[in-house]
């Protein structure tokens, strides 16, 4: 509801941590109850993906990104919706579950070295190089028709899209020459996939690689996964060798990947120490304020870097986060907005380019190629809703291609406290909000009919810290007015997660 005023908390830390706290799993689908109307056109599954257990025994993780993987299926159809849930029994969740205890690193949490052993064995162990964790928690992906469940590492899991059953684990290495991979892969619209991976060479060297995996084959033989065809089109230096940028994701147009090196690096020297000094994964991550801010601009169908020779603009929209704390932060704070950005990025450069002059030439554009502060996307308004995150926008059709409207979170506390549609030919924004819950990455679905861009729905799904347990339910908007449709209430308790994706086939 717009203008809407944010009420504060009065709820109890203890309220507030219900969002990110251990659940039981729910393998067999259970009935919601359905308030308004569910359009009986969505016929799929919404597949969300996040941690929803951070102990075991006395062990618990100390890093929200650290809870195993739960994976949540919400099936719609007809107007009718069915909830179900299962933990990825990646080996991490196996491991700690055999021992009791953590044993395996995650992002924030260092695991212990095992009591059993004796002093000794205890710290030769710390000079171990730690084995990447499988516990893919961040997004459900797709390779070559199969879904996978993803993280940063270089493993993932394919799963049953249906019945979330943990299948092989699939390693990155074994295809291509990286050590990760993003959680986050680019789709064309042939079926291809592409993502983005580090790899380091013997001399101290670092690169950034472009992946691109084929679009999916008819399958012979057994059911199983497969990344043959996966392929490394171009491979970028660091700038730094030492200290690579980290990443989260990329931009990929019709024609180019934009991959921005940004000044948020990977102490590759901490990280050979941090073991042994007992340090979690984020600490390796540091600041330095002195480097600046670099866009490569790759060829996706060539692989190369180059310059078109037409006078042509790529459009890169994104978030850019105004503090550094949040990257070590276990809670967004006040100081940490995420805005959206608009950078213009000119493609007629070359060495005979004159310094001084401005090279966008598009009308009604404020942006100069020189500028180091980019013209404001939002309006003012946005910063009542505290910033933005989990932006998605009619991803199956314009992806890659100028779109008008993006939906994301507002982050005016702790957790997303509400839903935004953003116009970014006028700066409008319409916006959903209730105090008291708490939305997830919202998701657009369109109409079989659809001949607008936002013609369709937008869904997620909602949480409560209210003192009423089992206050989760499914939130269907129109995607054009922004208002509710209906949701599915669910008899049970779903914790925070991050990513989604709308399945089809169902």
């Amino acid at each position: 509801m717009k203008g809407l005023f944010f009420v504060e908390f009065s709820h109890t830390a203890l309220s507030l941590a219900n969002l990110v706290s251990t659940v039981e799993e729910t393998p067999d689908p259970i009935p919601t109850t359905i308030k308004g109307t569910i359009p009986s056109w969505i016929n799929g599954s919404f597949l969300r993906n996040g941690p929803g257990k951070f102990e075991f025994g006395e062990d618990r993780y100390t890093h929200w990104f650290d809870g195993m993987a739960m994976m949540h299926r919400f099936h719609i159809c007809e107007g009718n919706v069915t909830y179900s849930s299962r933990f990825l029994r990646s080996d991490s969740y196996v491991q700690n579950s055999e021992k009791n205890r953590i044993v395996v690193s995650e992002f924030g949490t260092f695991a212990s070295p095992d009591p059993c052993k004796n002093i000794f064995e205890r710290f030769f162990s710390r000079f171990q190089i730690p084995k990447a964790t499988d516990n893919a928690a961040v997004n459900f992906v797709k390779y070559k028709g199969d879904y996978y469940v993803s993280t940063e590492t270089n493993y993932m899991r394919r799963v049953d899209p249906q019945s979330l059953e943990t299948k092989e684990k699939v390693d990155w290495t074994q295809y291509v020459a990286v050590n990760s991979a993003t959680a986050h892969p680019h789709y064309d619209r042939e079926g291809a996939t592409y993502n983005m991976g580090n790899s380091y060479g013997r001399d101290g060297s670092s690169f950034y690689n472009i992946i691109r995996v084929p679009p999916p084959e008819e399958k012979e033989g057994e059911d199983s996964a497969e990344l043959n065809g996966a392929e490394v089109i171009c491979s970028i230096p660091a700038t730094e060798p030492r200290k690579p940028s980290y990443y989260h994701s990329f931009v990929m147009s019709e024609n180019y990947i934009v991959f921005v090196e940004q000044p948020i690096k990977l102490d590759l020297i901490r990280f050979l120490l941090y073991r042994i000094m007992g340090k979690s994964f984020n600490q390796i991550m540091v600041w330095d304020p002195q480097c600046d801010t670099i866009f490569h601009l790759v060829n996706r169908h060539t692989g190369k870097v180059r310059w078109n020779e037409s006078a042509a603009h790529i459009f890169i929209q994104c978030q850019e986060v105004q503090s550094r704390k949040c990257i070590h932060s276990w809670f967004y704070n006040s100081l940490c907005r995420t805005l959206p950005r608009r950078y213009v990025l000119p493609l007629t450069v070359d060495e005979d380019t004159p310094l001084d002059q401005n090279l966008v030439t598009l009308p009604n554009c404020t942006a100069t190629a020189k500028q180091t502060k980019p013209g404001e996307l939002h309006s003012d308004e946005l910063l009542q809703y505290g910033g933005l995150e989990f932006p998605h926008i009619n991803y199956d059709k314009y992806n890659g291609r100028p779109y008008r409207y993006f939906y994301s979170c507002g982050f005016g506390h702790v957790f997303s406290d509400s839903l935004l549609k953003m116009d970014v030919h006028t700066k409008e924004l319409k916006v959903w909000r209730y105090p008291g819950l708490y939305p997830s990455e919202p998701v657009f679905v369109a109409s079989p009919k659809a001949t607008e861009e936002d013609d369709g729905v937008v869904i997620c799904n909602l949480l409560c810290i209210s003192f009423q347990d089992k206050s989760t339910f499914l939130l269907v908007l129109d995607a054009k007015t922004f208002t509710e449709l209906g949701r599915a209430e669910v008899p049970v308790n779903i914790p925070y997660g991050f990513h989604g994706v709308f399945n089809e086939m169902g």
